[in-house]
């Protein structure tokens, strides 16, 4: 294969790469490339973060040890169906041709091919085969998100067994981090001084260097909390605020309610999100957006929603319809509003147009808020900015403030640990419910969301927050949910602070606006009172030409009451409204 083919492909492919980068490797991938020829090593893990170019680093790698006749054939195992084309499809742009479709036996494929794709799931069904077929030829084989070999022992055995003769071994994960101490095959770990065990990196490209060389968006979150009301299975009814400091059961319920199709909140936050899709396609005009769903009921429903909010009909892709793939490719190609899926597009599913996402799942482990979020920080030209709507929940916010944090795999971690960790939390929290798939779904039966309402709490950037609560459609919200799309991070820093001070300023204006007099003693006041009466009075009598005690006797036979130094104020305000009319005010 020549040079010239593979300059066809871009340092992130699918699609062109941003604003300042050409045709060649990028600095980390260049970088990366150097490290692996040098060491030459059997293994080598490289960590990048998500939208970085990973697919053309390791494209380069098999490129040159086919070229150098180090290997003769190439195996990509990947996470999921869809990354198989995919994979074939940037494999094609260099001139190395993949076959997403077979096994790899040569009475199932054409001579042509110069490897294949599969999934971690099909490896598991024939790790014989792809054994026998990695120890007849030299043969390199790539791992793309490593860390799901170890999502099961079963799973992991298998890519052992099969690919423990494997000439060379590349790992590639933008997310090397997993909440259970299952060991990732192929991957190399260090002992520390605590006796826990902790994966180790050939290279590291983490999101903090993506943004800063300004190969990926920064990303905006905009939480959203407000008062849930839910029914127990006891028939109790329970009120919280989501966002509040509640118990993990309060949390979760809140949660689940906030998400509940049918109730304001999650209504509310769609609408919320197609303004802001609107003000980012004035500068993106192809700009897409992503909900996140937590099932397939839930997925259906939003996507009527949305489709009543933006007047197009969105796509929804679900994980068992056979068209799944095809409805991603053609949403990625064209100019749509909106997409609904239900984990189909968690991980290394690329559509870079999407700049706006909603968080409509109550999935909270690390591993899977990461993997989501990188969908839409893949950068096409300088300056983009991405956009994702939270429900306002202490975890994902932690997550969310960490996202340039690495983070490493741990095996053995102490028990007890007086460090501060975010991430601490979530692995124990949810270790029990990871074991235990079908639990958030068991919760749908154990209560009834009675209601839900919307409030914008704040924005969070950078590990910052700017803003305070504001209604739905209000003016505070309609000022963050105005941001450019197009942005440097300095500048939205900037941005959201003067927005802030904007609220700050409105909220005192209004506050001066409503402020209650303060409450003035029954003396004054009724001294206040008889000045005003009398000198009204001494008005009438100079046009009446009578004493001023004639007019004090008249209004006292209008109005009735006492004489005037033993009037209550009541009494007073309807002798001052009488000669008011005498006069004629």
């Amino acid at each position: 294969m020549s040079q010239a083919a593979f300059d066809r492909i871009s340092p992130a492919f699918p699609q062109r790469a941003p604003w300042g980068t050409s045709a060649r490797l990028r600095a980390w991938q260049t970088e990366a490339l150097a490290m692996y020829r040098q060491r030459a090593a059997r293994d080598f893990l490289a960590v990048a973060t998500p939208g970085a170019g990973k697919t053309t680093f390791a494209l380069r790698v098999a490129a040159e040890l086919l070229n150098d006749r180090v290997v003769r054939r190439v195996i990509v195992v990947v996470p999921t169906e869809h990354l198989k084309t995919q994979w074939a499809d940037a494999a094609a742009k260099v001139g190395i041709q993949l076959d997403p479709g077979g096994t790899g036996n040569r009475r199932g494929r054409s001579r042509e091919y110069d490897g294949l794709a599969v999934t971690y799931a099909g490896v598991a069904v024939r790790s014989w085969h792809y054994q026998a077929i990695t120890a007849d030829v030299p043969t390199l084989v790539i791992f793309d998100e490593i860390h799901h070999a170890g999502d099961s022992r079963s799973w992991g055995e298998a890519i052992l067994d099969a690919f423990h003769l494997a000439t060379r071994r590349l790992a590639l994960t933008g997310t090397p981090f997993r909440s259970d101490e299952q060991p990732i095959p192929f991957v190399s770990y260090e002992q520390l001084l605590d006796g826990s065990m902790v994966s180790r990196s050939d290279f590291v490209y983490g999101y903090a260097d993506a943004l800063r060389d300004h190969v990926v968006r920064p990303v905006v979150f905009m939480n959203y909390g407000g008062p849930m009301r839910w029914r127990t299975s006891s028939g109790d009814e329970v009120a919280a605020s989501l966002g509040e400091l509640l118990t993990k059961d309060l949390t979760a319920q809140a949660w689940r309610t906030a998400l509940d199709p049918k109730g304001e909140w999650i209504g509310a936050v769609l609408r919320a999100a197609d303004r802001r899709l609107t003000e980012v396609r004035r500068h993106i005009p192809d700009a897409g957006g992503l909900v996140i769903a937590s099932s397939q009921t839930a997925a259906r429903a939003y996507a009527r929603v949305l489709a009543e909010v933006s007047g197009e009909r969105p796509a929804v892709v679900l994980s068992d319809d056979a068209t799944a793939s095809g409805r991603i490719e053609t949403f990625a190609g064209d100019d749509s509003r909106w997409m609904v899926a239900v984990r189909m597009v968690s991980e290394g599913v690329d559509v870079p147009r999407l700049a706006v996402g909603v968080y409509a799942t109550s999935t909270s482990t690390p591993l899977f808020f990461a993997q989501a979020v990188g969908r839409f920080v893949r950068a096409r030209r300088r300056g983009e900015l991405a956009t994702v709507f939270l429900p306002t929940v202490p975890i994902l916010l932690a997550h969310a403030s960490s996202l340039e944090r690495q983070r490493d795999h741990v095996l053995g971690r102490p028990k007890k640990d007086e460090s501060v960790d975010i991430w601490a939390e979530t692995d124990a929290l949810l270790e029990q419910a990871n074991r235990t798939e079908r639990a958030s779904d068991d919760l749908l039966g154990q209560f009834e969301a009675v209601s839900s309402e919307a409030t914008f709490d704040h924005v969070l950037f950078d590990s910052q927050a700017y803003g305070m609560h504001a209604a739905p459609t209000s003016a505070d919200e309609a000022d963050y949910l105005g941001l450019p799309g197009l942005l440097e991070p300095d500048q939205v820093s900037r941005l959201l602070a003067e927005r802030q001070r904007r609220q700050v300023r409105r909220h005192e204006q209004v506050a001066r606006s409503e402020k209650v007099p303060p409450e003035e003693a029954l003396h004054r006041r009724l001294a206040a009172q008889r000045k005003e009466l009398n000198s009204l009075v001494a008005q009438y009598a100079r046009l009446q030409g009578s004493p001023h005690s004639h007019v004090h006797a008249a209004l006292r036979r209008e109005c009735g009451g006492p004489a005037l130094a033993q009037c209550t104020s009541d009494q007073l305000d309807k002798r001052t409204r009488t000669i008011r009319k005498w006069l004629g005010h």
